[in-house]
């Protein structure tokens, strides 16, 4: 008997670092999360909101999708485990146990959402056509605003929020989904591996075993 499964594409750091261990997802994990902690402290403050401006998005999102879903959510939790142990990692250096409880917490709650979900997408071609990255990207943004305004809204009120916590910030995540768009599909042209039967190993002895299975029933 035949099953059919949704096939799994491997994810673009796996086709660029293709030796596996445990080295090497120490090596993601901890460098994907300083770089998000980097990405942090790029940042524009706005008089009116206790959010800032941060290229903070954009990197969680971008190495959720190369990283994949479970690689990618144990980034963001490293990441936040940094601040949670006093390293300034947080936006502008910031630090510390009330961050995780202040008007921004849901940010970085849906950041933990939105890496996990991005990364499935990745992980089901999505990465590798234009429209299905930029889709992807809205896809985590909107994650991220939903838990982000929702805890917020505690802080400031429904009535702000909106203009506090989301409206400011989405010409230039307009700019960095457009850039994702780029930079993903991109990535696969280079590689050659932008071709929808380039799966992950799993996926491939799915195939094996379900040839060798009509081979014994023919």
């Amino acid at each position: 008997m035949i099953q059919t499964t949704n096939p799994r594409f491997i994810v673009m750091i796996d086709a660029v670092w293709m030796k596996a261990g445990i080295l090497r997802e120490a090596s993601l994990v901890l460098g994907g999360s300083i770089l998000i902690g980097v990405a942090a402290q790029l940042q524009i403050l706005l008089p009116f909101s206790p959010v800032p401006i941060t290229a903070q998005t954009f990197a969680v999102l971008l190495i959720a999708a190369l990283f994949g879903s479970k690689r990618g959510l144990a980034t963001v939790i490293t990441y936040i485990i940094y601040g949670a142990l006093n390293l300034p990692v947080f936006a502008g250096g910031t630090f510390g146990i009330s961050r995780l409880i202040g008007p921004t917490a849901g940010y970085l709650a849906g950041f933990l959402a939105a890496a996990y979900v991005v990364g499935s997408l990745s992980e089901r071609g999505w990465d590798r056509k234009p429209w299905t990255a930029a889709a992807s990207m809205i896809v985590g943004n909107v994650i991220i605003y939903a838990v982000g305004i929702t805890w917020l809204s505690r802080f400031v009120g429904w009535e702000a929020v909106i203009h506090t916590g989301l409206l400011p910030f989405l010409p230039g995540d307009a700019l960095k989904i457009l850039l994702a768009t780029a930079l993903l599909p991109t990535g696969w042209t280079l590689l050659g591996k932008s071709n929808t039967g380039f799966t992950s190993s799993s996926q491939a002895n799915h195939n094996k075993s379900t040839n060798v299975n009509e081979d014994r029933s023919s």
